[in-house]
This record gives C-alpha cells, sequence and structure tokens, in this order.
C-alpha cells in the first residue's frame, strides 16, 4: 500500500487577545481550499486536529479549548477602502464542523498585524514610525474593523507594556474599533431582534427567564445570574466540571437562538454553536480571579460571566465584550441595570481572569437604539511562523 506525503501550508501561529489561531493568506491554501466547502473544512479540520473523541487535540494545532481552536484566513480586501478580508473559523473539538457564523474579536487584534508582515497592506500605509490604521473587512459578519497597530522601524511592534488580564506577559497595545457592530436588516440597525431590551424566555422543563437578546459584535443571550442560581464569581471549574448545568445553558441558548430569528428549528442549534453566546451577569462583587489577583467590588461595573462553544470562557470573547459594552450604554437592558441602570460610553466589567473595559457610541434615534462605534484594546504576538504539515483531506 502507497501512502501520500503530507501537504505543506505556509502558516502562522498567533495569539490575538486571549485566544490563539492559526493564520493563513487565501493564497498559501491548496487551491480547493481557496474557496468555501468541504474541502476547506476538512483540511482545517485536519490542521487544529478535530474531531478529536478524546477532546485533546493532540494532532493538530488546537490547544482543546474554544480560545485555541480557531482559524483565521486572510486575502488582500475586495472591498473598497479597505485593506484586508478577514474570515474566521471557529472549529469543534470533538465534532466534525468549522463555525462561519461569527467573527472573534479577540484575534481580530492578531489580523492588522498578520496583513502588515504578509504585504496585504500598502508600503504607503505603514509609517516609519507610529501607529498603522489598517482598515479589515470581517467577510463574515460584512462589518468594518479598525486595528491601530504600533510600528517601529517599518516593522510591527509586538513587545510592550500593555498588560491585559487573561494574557500572562505584557505586549503592545493595539485599539480596535468596531463600526456599526449591530447586525443591519432593511430598516435599518437591528440591535435587539425583538424590538425590546428585555424579553421573556420560557424554556421547556427549565423555566423562564429575564433575557436581553442583543446583535452586536455577535450574537449574545444575556441573563441575570441570580436567576441561574449564581453569584456571577464562578470560575470555570465551578461551571465547566457541572455536566447538568453545561446541558441546562445549552438548552436556554438553543431557545434563545430560536426567539433571536436564528435558527428555525430548536434542532439546528447543535451545528451552531459559535453564535449565539449565552453569557449571565450581576451587580460588582468582590472575587479572587483564576490567576489568584482579587477584583475588588470597586474595581468593576458589573460581572459577567459568558460561554463559548459550550463552556464557560476563561477570560471574555472580544465579540461578546462588544455586546457587552452596547448593551451597558442601553437604559434598561439587564447588562446596563446590573451596571447601576445610567447611559455611559464606557463599563469596566469583570470576568473570569479579571477585568476589562470596553467602550461604545448608542444613541435614539428614530425611536430605535443605534450604535455607531464599539472599542476596546488588547494585543497580539506572532508565536510561530513557518509551515504546516498535514496529509490530504
Amino acid at each position: 500500500m502507497s501512502y501520500e506525503p503530507q501537504l505543506k501550508i505556509p502558516a502562522t501561529y498567533m495569539r490575538g487577545g486571549t485566544s490563539k489561531g492559526v493564520f493563513f493568506k487565501l493564497d498559501d491554501l491548496p487551491e480547493a481550499a481557496q474557496t468555501s466547502g468541504q474541502f476547506r473544512d476538512n483540511l482545517l479540520l485536519r490542521v487544529i486536529g478535530s474531531p478529536d473523541p478524546y477532546g485533546k487535540q493532540i494532532d493538530g494545532m488546537g490547544g482543546a479549548t474554544s480560545s485555541t481552536s480557531k482559524i483565521v484566513i486572510l486575502a488582500k480586501s475586495s472591498e473598497p477602502d479597505h485593506d484586508v478580508d478577514y474570515l474566521f473559523g471557529q472549529v469543534s473539538i470533538n465534532k466534525a464542523f468549522v463555525d462561519w457564523s461569527g467573527n472573534c474579536g479577540n484575534l481580530t487584534a492578531a489580523v492588522g498585524s498578520f496583513a502588515i508582515s504578509n504585504g496585504l497592506v500598502s508600503q504607503e500605509r505603514i509609517p516609519e514610525n507610529g501607529i498603522s490604521t489598517v482598515r479589515i473587512w470581517q467577510k463574515n459578519i460584512q462589518k468594518t474593523i479598525i486595528a491601530h497597530i504600533p510600528i517601529r522601524n517599518r516593522q510591527v511592534q509586538e513587545t510592550g507594556d500593555f498588560e491585559l488580564d487573561g494574557v500572562t506577559f505584557p505586549a503592545a497595545e493595539v485599539q480596535i474599533e468596531f463600526l456599526d457592530p449591530a447586525d443591519d436588516d432593511e430598516n435599518g440597525s437591528s440591535i435587539f431582534p425583538t424590538g425590546n431590551v428585555i424579553d421573556q424566555l420560557d424554556v421547556p422543563e427549565i423555566g423562564s427567564f429575564q433575557v436581553t437578546l442583543i446583535n452586536s459584535g455577535i450574537p449574545t443571550i444575556f441573563l441575570n445570574a441570580e436567576d441561574l442560581g449564581y453569584t456571577g464569581t464562578e470560575l470555570q471549574e465551578y461551571i465547566n466540571n457541572n455536566k447538568v448545568a453545561l446541558a441546562k445553558l445549552e438548552k436556554i441558548r438553543a431557545h434563545g437562538a430560536l426567539k433571536m430569528g436564528l435558527i428555525s428549528d430548536i434542532s439546528e442549534a447543535v451545528t451552531r454553536q459559535h453564535t449565539p453566546k449565552i453569557a449571565f451577569v450581576s451587580k460588582p462583587k468582590s472575587y479572587t480571579s483564576s490567576s489568584g489577583k482579587v477584583v475588588s467590588e470597586n474595581d468593576t461595573d458589573l460581572l459577567v460571566r459568558a460561554l463559548s462553544m459550550g463552556k464557560l470562557h476563561h477570560a471574555m470573547m472580544g465579540t461578546a465584550a462588544v455586546a457587552i459594552g452596547t448593551a451597558a450604554a442601553i437604559p434598561g437592558t439587564l447588562v446596563n441595570i446590573a451596571a447601576g441602570g445610567q447611559q455611559r460610553d464606557a463599563v469596566r466589567f469583570g470576568h473570569p481572569s479579571g477585568v476589562l473595559r470596553v467602550g461604545a457610541q448608542a444613541k435614539f434615534v428614530n425611536a430605535q437604539w443605534t450604535v455607531k462605534k464599539a472599542m476596546m484594546s488588547r494585543s497580539a504576538r506572532v508565536l510561530m511562523d513557518g509551515n504546516i504539515y498535514i496529509p490530504a483531506p
């Protein structure tokens, strides 16, 4: 029996925010993987090491968590006034599918750096020293993101003293602007898919919950921690080691997806794990983060815990942070109420790894809420640059 040699594909392994992923230039992929379809998905599953019934992704680049089971494909932008097209794939760990339904806000911080270093940004847009403004077209959600990348000697500056809770070492600060982050419909911005800042969500065999359903950054379902029997100070192990709790939260997420109009039948939620997200909020309380650092009640405006791909996230997804910032800026949402109930343009929220600040500019125009921009700071750096080797799909 003869065996074909492995495929050799140029790739870069990068950290962006509190996530890691494998980055490809579109034209470096095998020709059959340069367009969407089963061949591309199979190839990327093999890159990450999925599906893995052991849940470890030993035979691939994945790290066996939702934060480290990610793919990014970049190309020179085909959109006017943009530098780079950014496509994100969330790879399931134990199932054979790649979810293309949403963005990764954390890895967005690495997109501008990769684009500059790999010739996807015109040289005239890169200063000798200073900040390069990279205009990103996010293809999954059809939105514009602006990344402000520090440059030194015409090269991306990755080292620095900016500290991000959830990341062990400091690095250079990358400021990210998400423009018009809310979903759009035929009438314009559609932040709240039901038209309400608070809805009642009935979940068979579990109960009825107050929820805020929001489409900004990423579709997100917010609940009150107390309604779930939580305090809002929970860390990963408390939730993720409880299969009954995870199943309950997944059922709530599925019914929330149905109410948001993201799926037409409850069974479809199984193949749409990346979106919507589900999160629970509470008023500020003191707690000890996963690193052992004490987060004081006075350090935050509210507490948020969010799940990604069926597990409590170790920090906070960047896109969910946009949803938090937007909801906090709009009076009457569960997030806003937990943060004190006043209109604001920035909020500090506590997550399992510490504290994050996010800003959002929301306005009430023509009898509906609109959000023009959400902002946050992240960091990013290259971990490995070279080639990925995988058996042909």
